[in-house]
Parts: C-alpha cells; structure tokens; sequence
C-alpha cells in the first residue's frame, strides 16, 4: 500500500512540474561579430534581447549561452562545440558562421564541410539545429556568391534543420542598420536580427504548446 501512494505522489509531481513547465535545457549561440555585439554593449546585442523576449515568452525560460566571437569562422567554430556541447548540454544550437569564410573567399565546399560536421554533432548530443544563412558583397563575383549560399539550404535540406536564409535580412543596404565599416549591423539593427530569428526559436522551442498548457 505504501508503495502505490508513494507512486501516485510521484506521478502527481511528475504531472505537476509539467504542466508548471519544466526547465529547458540552454540555447546554445555559436556565431561570429554579428552575434557578438560587435562595437557595441553587450546589453545592445540581439542575443541578449533574445534572452528578455524568452523571459516574457515562458515562465521556465532556457538560459542562451552566447559562444560567438568575433572574427570566428566555420573552422574555428567546428574546433570548438564539442567541449561546448559537452559543457552546457544544449537542447538548442544556433550556428551561425559563414560570413568570415566568405569575406576570406574559403572553397564554398570547405565551409560546406565544417557546418555539415557541426550540424551532425548538434544533432548526435541531442540539440535541435537552427542554421543561419549569410550572404556575401555582390564583388565577391555571382557565381562564388551563388554556391556560398547554396551551402546553407543544401545543409538544411540534408539534414531537415531549421533554416534562417539571410540573417542580414531587413537591415544590410538600410540606412542607419549597418555601421560605418558595411558589415556590422549597429544597435538600431539588433531587435530587427531578434525579429528575424524568433520565428524558427520560437518553433524549435515549442514555446507555443507551453503557452497553451501553462494557460490552460
């Protein structure tokens, strides 16, 4: 007898942190400057205004753990996310690198190569994967710029990953968006990148049935 009420209290707390909404294991970000807050404060950054949107969006909000850096490439970020991975146990990863192997004129292939190992190691320690496209300057010639960006939607096809075609999207080539260099988006952009990404977050997140339930 005892054993059935302590498995009915089990249960009943089981069901009770469910519907509370239990933690979610952290996001990972794993980007370069346009993830970093680049010349800006971190505070300004789109990763940390990702951070708010998902305090006001769930009660149990996921920590992020921002891994970008500046200047990171595709290489440097595949060097890096198995300790990342192991560190943190992320549910979420976000890759978001490309854009300095482009502006360095890397074998779209090279690039294919490392996003492809890194979205296979996402998947293998149980994270859901949200790529990030990238798009490079219209000199770099149209046919280099034609398979560099074919390298993120092939993958995404392959894989059956989340897809953010062109993070830029809304705010390259705006006034007041980019800072005075061409490639860095200013503070003004940063909720504008947020708008951009949420969506797929949102998605990959199911932050909509853990409203519903936690509505209900």
């Amino acid at each position: 007898m005892v054993w059935r009420v302590l498995v009915v209290f089990a249960m009943w707390g089981a069901l009770a942190a469910a519907v509370a909404g239990a933690p979610q294991r952290p996001v990972l970000i794993v980007g370069d400057s346009l993830s970093a807050a680049y010349n800006m404060p971190e505070a300004a950054g789109w990763v940390s205004l990702l951070e708010d949107r998902l305090a006001e969006a769930t009660a149990t909000p996921p920590k992020v753990i921002n891994a970008s850096i500046s200047g990171e490439t595709t290489a440097g970020g595949l060097s890096r996310l198995p300790a990342l991975l192991e560190t943190h146990q992320p549910g979420v990863v976000v890759i978001e690198l490309g854009g300095n192997d482009g502006l360095r004129g890397l074998a779209p292939g090279q690039v294919r190569d490392n996003l492809d190992r890194m979205i296979a190691l996402g998947g293998e320690a149980g994270a859901k994967v949200v790529l990030v496209g990238i798009d490079i300057p219209p000199n770099y010639g149209a046919a280099y710029r034609e398979r560099f960006r074919a390298v993120f939607s092939d993958l995404a096809q392959t894989h059956s990953v989340a897809l953010l075609p062109f993070f830029l999207e809304g705010v390259a080539l705006e006034a007041g968006m980019m800072q005075s260099d061409g490639i860095h988006p200013t503070a003004a952009a940063q909720p504008r990148l947020l708008e951009n990404i949420w969506p797929l977050l949102a998605e990959v997140l199911e932050l909509e049935a853990e409203v519903e339930v936690t509505g209900s």
